[in-house]
């Protein structure tokens, strides 16, 4: 496929998930964002940073595919439009990356168990206090 056909089907593509959906591009930026990352994250566990990195792969080939569209349709827009959406594309991923580092993993968690004897209280509860 060539570029100015990708251009364009990236287009048509964000076109519909406009129309559809009723959000803004920035919001659409920010929810796909969010989507690459999560889904990143479950389908690669360990690798936080390639998470990351492949929201940052999806937001500068998605820019490369804007500009390149406008290159063709003779209507650039500046530099600081396409960092602008970069931005919002990476924003929450970057937060959750970095607040992510203090989540405990989900083997070390406390787990309450079901088979856990409730405390003993009234009586059962004097005699072991007199056992001791």
């Amino acid at each position: 496929m060539s570029a100015e056909a990708a251009s364009y089907l990236y287009q048509e593509l964000k076109l519909f998930f406009i129309g559809g959906s009723g959000l803004s591009k920035d919001a659409l930026h920010i929810y796909g964002g969010l989507a690459i990352y999560l889904a990143a994250r479950l389908m690669l566990p360990r690798w936080r940073w390639l998470a990351w990195a492949l929201v940052l792969l999806a937001a500068l080939g998605g820019e490369w595919l804007d500009m390149r569209g406008e290159h063709l349709r003779g209507d650039l827009q500046p530099d600081a439009a396409h960092w602008h959406d970069v931005w919002n594309t990476l924003f929450w991923p970057t937060i959750l990356l970095l607040v992510e580092r203090w989540w405990p993993p989900a083997a070390t968690r406390p787990r309450r168990s079901k088979t856990v004897p409730p405390e003993p209280s009234g009586e059962d509860a004097e005699r072991r206090l007199e056992e001791a």
